[in-house]
């Protein structure tokens, strides 16, 4: 059954149909929510409460997006209203000396380098980096998207992401002499 169809009977509060989109997107929304939320539990509960924003908020998707797209955009959503609420500490920027960065093209790391050290180098990045860092990396956001997401400017998001990118590359190349490379 296609996804508009499904859709239109969870408009109409068909629970069966309701249990078919979820069961489609649920494991696929987990992994993203467990991109933002290390607890497995945290992101059980946002992905979670994201499939109740998006039950709710059904009559607002128009279709000019894919459904997946438009439930993974409430799912991180839902991680980083997650993230906030716990106030986590950041590493704090003054915004007087932000600089603008030139955007860099050269992602370039070792060879040998896996996406699981990527993906585990990235974890250990200050969470305000981290979090630059996966919505431009791994979902594709651009810095207007990204500064709108987390309410800060575009050049906090561009100096973000390039000392995330400075220090995820500082921990890669020293994965690789510890190694013995």
């Amino acid at each position: 059954m296609s996804d508009l169809l499904i859709i239109e009977q969870c408009k109409q509060c068909n629970r069966k149909a309701q249990m078919a989109l979820y069961g489609k997107y649920c494991d696929g929304m987990f992994v993203i929510a467990q991109r933002y939320l290390k607890d497995t539990a945290a992101a059980e509960d946002a992905m979670q409460e994201a499939f109740i924003k998006a039950f709710q908020k059904l009559s607002q998707f128009k279709g000019d997006v894919t459904f997946g797209a438009w439930l993974k955009r409430i799912v991180i959503n839902t991680c980083l209203d997650t993230i906030k609420a716990r106030k986590l500490e950041t590493e704090p920027l003054k915004d007087e000396v932000f600089t603008i960065v030139e955007a860099e093209n050269d992602w370039s790391i070792a060879d040998e380098t896996t996406v699981s050290e990527v993906l585990a180098a990235i974890e250990e990045l200050p969470d305000n980096y981290r979090t630059t860092v996966k919505l431009f990396l791994i979902e594709g956001y651009d810095h207007q998207e990204i500064s709108e997401i987390l309410q800060i400017s575009e050049n906090a998001s561009r100096t973000y992401l390039h000392r995330g990118k400075t220090k995820l590359k500082e921990t890669l190349k020293h994965l690789r002499y510890g190694t013995g490379y």
